[in-house]
């Protein structure tokens, strides 16, 4: 038994201290297999290389910029409306020129108005005024003063009359200038009376009503008159009779009618 054992340990020596023989395919399987773990191990460390360099630069250069995250969007009011299902949109019509009017805007028909030239009349130009009417004078005129109260009755509503004894159309301003001597103001005039002034042609009449008095104070007898015009110096018109003047004695504008020049003194 010994001397097996010990057999068998030398077997085993010897097949480990001499390899059995290698054939060819094994030596090519062998050198394939070593060409690309060393291929590989090349493409490795290239790689590394390559991010090794792309990591100097990056940080050379301050790095990579920082990646902003878009904000969120805000939540959804209240009152929008709920989204529904996407609607087809509806394509709009491009408007195309036309050369036609349009039908809100027709033309209208007719030559176009033209401006006037310049320097020539206008349409809406005034037309020349008619001369002015001279005033009349005292020595153009004829005056004369009538009772107008009963006979046998004071004479208190008096007419006065004027008539154009000139050749030429003049015109009457005002009312007549009532002022006696010494006395502190002119008669009072009727301020209703007022009307535009009156144009006398030759031999044309205007009148004036006058109230001699009013129940006041301050008498004045008198039987003549100084009248005067506006403007224009007095003449002395003579009165019928003699008249006694107050406080309260008023006169009218010059008025074209008799009649209505008396409607002013009839009821005082």
């Amino acid at each position: 038994m010994p001397d097996d054992l010990s057999s068998a340990l030398r077997e085993l020596a010897d097949s480990a201290a001499c390899p059995p023989p290698t054939t060819g395919a094994e030596v090519r399987r062998r050198a394939v297999a070593r060409r690309r773990r060393r291929n590989s191990a090349y493409a490795g460390g290239g790689v590394a290389v390559v991010a090794a360099l792309a990591f100097g630069l990056t940080t050379a250069f301050g790095g990579p910029e920082p990646r902003l995250d878009p904000a969120p969007p805000p939540a959804a009011s209240l009152t929008a409306p709920t989204a529904g299902p996407a609607s087809p949109a509806v394509p709009t019509p491009s408007a195309s020129p036309s050369t036609e009017p349009s039908p809100t805007a027709p033309t209208l028909a007719g030559p176009t108005p033209t401006a006037p030239a310049t320097g020539g009349p206008s349409a809406t130009a005034p037309a020349t005024p008619p001369a002015t009417i001279a005033a009349c004078g005292v020595g153009d005129l004829a005056f004369s003063a009538t009772n107008q109260d009963e006979a046998g009755k004071p004479v208190r509503h008096l007419l006065l009359t004027v008539t154009n004894t000139g050749s030429a159309k003049c015109g009457l301003q005002g009312y007549p200038y009532l002022k006696f001597p010494h006395a502190r103001a002119p008669i009072a005039v009727i301020e209703d009376s007022k009307d535009a002034p009156v144009t006398l042609a030759p031999g044309e009449k205007a009148y004036a009503a006058l109230l001699a008095s009013g129940g006041r104070m301050d008498t004045y007898d008198t039987d003549t008159l100084p009248l005067g015009l506006q403007p224009g110096g007095p003449v002395n018109v003579a009165l019928p009779g003699q008249v006694s003047f107050d406080d309260g004695a008023r006169v009218t504008y010059w008025i074209p009618a008799s009649g209505l020049a008396l409607r002013f003194i009839g009821s005082r």
